[in-house]
């Protein structure tokens, strides 16, 4: 068990603990001289390290993924937190428990799953009944559906993320279907389900978050599509423009074209689907980012480079809360 955390440390301390090595490269100094420029993390977060003496020499001993016990002191660099390594070493597998190295889903991952398959009852169409009843009782697909995230770096990044965002997404369907007349739910519900299954072949997760060789050349859409068209070829007479209007939602969950989106929403469903996929993201997105940064002073975070922008912790601060107290 890791006995100090990146949450735990502080400027100053004298930290000796295992990290999962996150980067790593050989950098010249000012002076000419070679040192090792490292993120080092866990599942509370991430710390760049360096390592100025026989940095050649160290970096013989392990690589990118691996986990390394480290001898260190922290100190301020550009008002960051950097640990500067005396010595190191590679951390055989069998003393690691990865729990200590992966962020994971605060919610019980059985009983989301759960809600799920409950949620995809109310699909009446037999056809998609069946799609969603082949998907449920794989037992491969199920188990990395229950484990993996839902995004590499902007939302629901942790164990369990793409199945807590999938059900968010199932039910606030629930939710809009009652609100717009005509909509069709069966279709809806379906696509809401499985519009971002490609992701377990996406992403990697079983030591950090990065993306496979099929994830960065043909991407999470292309992948899902591919995974459905293979379960509809297992539904007797699946009809053919159902089939091609479930893809659709697929194929356009992202929008725009400059997100990755192979199309433009062109059915009401589509972009019902699409607004609701970006609202739990970005909320999500925004919460986790706040969270992250709860213990700061300032009002602000930090900037996050992926929304461009830093984001106000304090909507619901002193003032409002006083408020509705009735003290103002």
């Amino acid at each position: 068990m890791k006995n100090i955390f990146v949450e735990d440390i502080r400027e100053n301390d004298k930290i000796e603990s295992v990290f999962l090595v996150k980067e790593k490269s050989i950098a010249v100094s000012r002076n000419g001289k070679p040192y090792l420029s490292l993120k080092l993390g866990d599942r509370t977060g991430d710390v760049s390290a360096r390592v100025w003496e026989k940095a050649e020499y160290f970096s013989t001993l392990f690589e990118k993924d691996d986990f390394v016990r480290v001898q260190s002191k922290a100190s301020k660099y550009r008002n960051n937190l950097q640990l500067v390594l005396f010595d190191l070493e590679k951390c055989p597998e069998e003393q690691i428990f990865v729990d200590d190295f992966l962020p994971k889903t605060e919610q019980n991952i059985e009983k989301m799953f759960g809600q799920l398959v409950e949620i995809s009852k109310v699909v009446g169409s037999r056809y998609l009944r069946e799609l969603l009843d082949l998907f449920f009782e794989d037992e491969e697909f199920t188990r990395l559906f229950k484990i993996a995230p839902a995004a590499k770096g902007l939302h629901h990044v942790y164990i369990g993320g793409l199945l807590e965002h999938s059900l968010s997404v199932g039910k606030l369907i629930m939710d809009v279907v009652k609100h717009y007349e005509g909509l069709n739910t069966d279709l809806l519900l379906t696509g809401g389900i499985l519009h971002d299954i490609g992701k377990i072949h996406e992403l990697s997760y079983d030591r950090s978050f990065d993306y496979t060789d099929e994830g960065r050349l043909l991407g999470h859409i292309t992948i899902g599509v591919g995974m459905i068209e293979e379960k509809i070829l297992k539904v007797r007479e699946f009809p053919r423009d159902l089939a091609m209007l479930l893809k659709h939602l697929i194929l356009s969950h992202h929008g725009q074209y400059e997100f990755g989106s192979p199309k433009r929403p062109k059915t009401v469903e589509a972009i019902v689907l699409h607004y609701i996929d970006d609202m739990d993201s970005k909320i999500s997105g925004f919460q986790e980012f706040i969270e992250k940064e709860k213990d700061t002073k300032s009002k602000w975070t930090g900037y996050h480079r992926l929304f461009e922008r830093y984001i106000y912790k304090d909507s619901c601060g002193d003032t409002i809360r006083q408020r509705e107290d009735g003290f103002l």
